[in-house]
């Protein structure tokens, strides 16, 4: 019997032989039920040898391999004459996706094996037909070749594209070409089972692509060293895959050898400097052992002791590899491989490993510089608030036994004394610690107190002090902090320890207050305190940051009344922030307390206190947030509002809410509203004189004519997340960015009307700014609710303005889906509104997607049939065409289709539009609720059918 292979040459032959008509002329092979049987046969054998592109590279030729995959794509529902390159991956069920991947895989690997040298085969006695068949063969070879290599740029994009996908696809099994037989559609390869199949995991599909990807990038990077660049990523990638899920897969086999000499090049062909840069920590500990960057190279394994992600035998290897460098004489690297060690060694410890012979050595003879280190790494390695118990308990049995095998009583105290040590043991165990080191060597005399034990140190005042900065860095006690910083200042009175990490950081105007404090201590506890509550607000870590305020507080309330009020100002903050993190976020209301707190300090009169911008604007978004529009609008001072700009944005927003909807007369506020934003949108112009004389026009995009920048503007409205008024302040924006004279596509809007219709000085106004607004604004918005279908609308209409089309339909689809139980119910009219389907039906227009035209046309409110009519005569669609024909329900279009597919010959087609017209419920004699309820359910089932497209 002939091999798998072979016989996928034997079917592809046969199917492929030309006819010999009447006259003799030679015709193309037909496309006849044999012939569909024989493709379908080497389909079937391609499938099982899972399309595995070594085997079939090896065996079959260019010729019949090409004429293979371009069968298999037509049978994916690919269609014919589109470029791969347009088409969205994502969008596409997962066998027509993985089908493109194949064919756009093995050209590139076609490319990249005609650029090696062929050995030429010992020719045997001259056989005139045989060098005839070969020749034909080179030529047609080469062909395809030159094509391959014009679309070579075209598959590039399509491969890096699929890197993006990150999620399984599949590829046809025997069964699913079975039930393709089956199906009536089966001679333009419609089926419906195309999520069956091998499944390819997402893994698999990077490792195959990336390994392709660096072959066809090495290739052309002969002369540029960009490309060479990312051959270097994609092979460094594909061995990071490899090392994770091995070489070989149900679908492929990478070459590990050929792997390891593209790697072995890349390195050589690329600069250190730039390669260091690659986010790769494999390449990255390459070029750091290439370039001699040991600094990085501890960095990386010091941030790997964390998340875990270098397998244990590649840290040894690098270890072994730093060992035998130092041996050859080296002695810049023991420190290095001393460094490494204690990672790797921590890590061992972590994962349960044994301890390597290698960091006893190391550890005979410690200096304090390896202790503080290896001190260092453990705290970085290990979370003590997520960590297991397990972990705790292996790291805390770790630095005893190390304790255990030290000799020099100062480093066995600089071990337990540390914090980590001290909060890994309880008091207990470091009892009965020092009990053991007492029988040990009597002389020795540990304190067990955890804080105070600073007192009786036996060590220099050098090593107390580096290590009360490190713990005053890690430290969120209110009382340990200010128990160091006496410490501190008991050792010296020169130094300004508020400097010790440039990551405490404080608002100028605070800091100017803080920073005036005559005494150094309190000076310094101050501005410690309100940086690290400022820092525990900002990562939302608010427990600690109410006991450092809390503590701040009480400190400054003794000497500073303007510090008092600073710290109950930025109490009021943290305590807004912890609402709306916590019960608000849930719809719970803030309670009275914190309501009346927000007042108070809108209308705080104190003078010459430090006020932050952020703190007027949190407080009047958190009573937009808790719709306190009475007050924002009546209760309010007067002189609050001419003077704070958030304020009076804020009673504006509120009085327009509070009045919608409502008649004309009310919309004064809305008019003022308007103003205001316009105002805020406007540009300044000034003119120039030039040297030569001449005077040009200079305009400001961040205008100072409005109550703020625009900037602040859009900050402040990303803080709102009551609905009304995003939708009040949105629709605002979407009328303004409609006013422009050259507007071609309106964005539509809920309320839309209230506002003006029209500015005096269109030419002032930065219409570019508002466009990006809106933009902005409306995907801000639909993070907050992402089901608002009126939201959905505005996007919709944006990427329609912007010639977005597929992305414009996903939207509208969504729009409908959102506010009608996924299309179960019908979509009110206010949301699928006759613009809202005219839209729709130009963007199937323009993807050429004729039917669904036809069939959109059919959702208005009278039936366009000039519409339907001109799309169904496009013979070039790309949707699916006659399977759709049973989402009509108007018998005229139907009629139409009959009678268009009968002058066409199209007798298949033709059939399949009767039958969809002899269905009973479509009689013109049905009453009308009969009728209407098959139009529902053709809707409903044919507007499932588009989001499952585009979602």
């Amino acid at each position: 019997d002939p091999p798998p292979v072979q016989l996928i040459v034997q079917f592809l032959e046969q199917a492929s032989k030309p006819s010999v008509n009447e006259q003799n002329q030679v015709q193309p092979p037909p496309d006849n039920k044999r012939n569909r049987i024989l493709k379908l046969l080497a389909l079937k054998v391609a499938a099982h040898l899972k399309w595995d592109l070594d085997v079939l590279e090896k065996s079959l030729s260019v010729p019949v391999l090409n004429m293979l995959l371009n069968e298999l794509l037509c049978i994916s529902k690919v269609p014919p004459g589109t470029k791969h390159v347009d088409v969205d991956l994502s969008s596409l069920p997962p066998t027509t996706a993985m089908a493109i991947l194949l064919y756009n895989r093995w050209a590139i690997r076609t490319i990249v094996q005609s650029s090696f040298p062929v050995k030429q085969a010992k020719p045997g006695p001259p056989q005139l037909n045989v060098m005839n068949q070969m020749q034909q063969e080179k030529e047609l070879t080469e062909n395809i070749l030159k094509v391959l290599k014009e679309q070579a740029a075209d598959s590039i994009l399509v491969l890096e594209g699929a890197l993006k996908l990150n999620k399984d696809l599949y590829v046809h099994t025997i069964r699913t070409l079975d039930l393709l037989a089956m199906e009536p559609g089966m001679v333009n390869g419609e089926t419906e089972s195309s999520t069956a199949g091998l499944k390819i995991s997402a893994e698999e599909i990077q490792c195959q692509v990336c390994y392709d990807l660096g072959a066809i990038y090495f290739q052309q990077g002969a002369t540029n060293a960009a490309v060479h660049e990312n051959a270097k990523e994609k092979f460094f990638r594909t061995k990071e895959l490899i090392a994770k899920n091995g070489s070989s897969s149900l679908h492929f086999t990478i070459d590990e050898e050929r792997l390891a000499g593209y790697c072995q090049a890349c390195g050589i062909l690329t600069s250190s400097d730039d390669a260091s840069q690659q986010a790769n920590p494999y390449s990255q500990i390459h070029n750091c052992m290439k370039s001699g960057n040991y600094q990085d190279l501890v960095k990386i394994f010091l941030e790997d002791n964390v998340t875990l992600g270098l397998p244990v035998q590649f840290r040894q290897s690098v270890m072994r590899e730093l060992f035998e460098k130092a041996q050859q004489g080296n002695d810049n690297l023991d420190e290095v491989c001393f460094k490494v060690c204690v990672c790797n060694t921590v890590c061992d410890v972590l994962q349960g490993q044994t301890i390597d012979i290698q960091f006893c050595q190391l550890f005979l003879e410690p200096s304090k510089e390896n202790i503080d280190f290896l001190l260092e790494v453990c705290s970085r390695s290990i979370d003590l608030e997520n960590s297991s118990e397990a972990d705790k308990r292996k790291m805390a049995a770790f630095l005893k036994n190390l304790c255990f095998g030290l000799e020099d009583l100062q480093l066995v105290f600089m071990i337990s004394s540390h914090e980590l040590f001290i909060k890994l043991l309880d008091d207990e165990e470091r009892k009965l610690l020092i009990d053991q080191m007492r029988k040990r060597s009597p002389r020795i005399n540990l304190c067990t107190k955890p804080v105070t034990s600073f007192y009786d140190i036996p060590a220099s005042a050098s090593v107390n002090i580096g290590q009360l900065e490190h713990q005053l860095i890690l430290s969120v006690d209110p009382w340990r902090i200010r128990q160091i910083l006496i410490e501190l200042h008991g050792m010296t009175s020169e130094r300004q320890f508020w400097t010790v990490s440039n990551k405490w950081e404080v608002p100028n105007v605070y800091s100017n207050v803080i920073l005036g404090i005559k005494d150094n201590l309190t000076r310094d506890l101050v501005y410690i305190l309100m940086a690290k509550g400022l820092h525990c607000c900002a990562i939302q870590d608010f427990v600690p940051a109410k006991q450092l305020f809390a503590a701040c507080l009480e400190l400054v309330t003794e000497f500073s009344p303007k510090l008092r009020q600073v710290m109950l100002n930025e109490m009021l903050l943290l305590d807004i922030y912890t609402h709306e993190a916590g019960p608000g976020a849930s719809g719970e209301r803030p309670p009275s307390d914190l309501i009346s707190r927000v007042r108070g300090y809108l209308e705080m009169r104190v003078p010459d206190i430090p006020l932050r911008q952020v703190i007027a604007e949190e407080c009047v978004a958190f009573l937009l947030n808790w719709s306190e529009n009475e007050y924002l609008t009546m209760q309010v001072p007067l002189s609050l509002v001419q003077t704070n700009p958030y304020v009076k944005l804020g009673q504006l927003l509120a009085a327009t809410c509070k009045e919608l909807p409502g008649p004309k007369e009310s919309r004064r506020t809305a008019k003022d509203l308007w103003e205001v934003v316009v105002q805020i949108c406007s540009v300044s112009n000034q003119h120039k004189r030039g040297n030569d004389g001449r005077v040009s026009l200079i305009k400001h995009r961040e205008s100072t004519l409005g109550i703020m920048y625009r900037s602040e503007l859009l900050s402040f409205i990303k803080k709102l997340r009551e609905p009304l008024v995003l939708t009040t302040i949105l629709s605002l924006f979407v009328k303004l960015h409609n006013v422009r004279e050259d507007i071609v596509n309106d964005i539509a809007a809920e309320h839309i009307s209230i506002w003006p219709s029209s500015i005096p000085n269109l030419q002032s106004v930065d219409f570019e700014a508002v466009a990006v607004t809106v933009k902005e604004l409306v995907s801000y918005a639909l993070t907050i609710n992402p089901n608002n279908h009126f939201w959905l609308i505005i996007q919709a209409d944006i990427y329609f303005a912007t010639n977005q089309y597929s992305a414009a339909l996903h939207y509208y689809l969504q729009a409908g889906a959102v506010c009608s139980d996924f299309f179960n119910k019908v979509v009110p009219p206010d949301v699928y509104t006759d613009q809202v389907i005219k839209r729709m039906i130009k963007c199937c227009s323009l993807l050429n997607c004729h039917t669904q035209v036809a069939i959109l046309c059919q959702f208005l409110r009278e039936v366009d049939y000039k519409t339907a009519f001109k799309a169904l005569q496009e013979q070039n669609s790309h949707d699916a065409m006659d399977s759709y024909y049973e989402y009509i329900w108007d018998v005229t279009i139907l009629e139409y289709l009959t009678y268009l597919h009968h002058k066409r010959g199209e007798t298949d087609k033709r059939q399949i539009a009767i039958k969809a017209i002899g269905q009973t419920e479509l009689n013109a004699s049905n009453p009308e609720e009969v009728l209407q309820l098959a139009a529902q359910r053709r809707k409903k089932k044919f507007l499932q059918a588009m989001a499952k497209l585009y979602f």
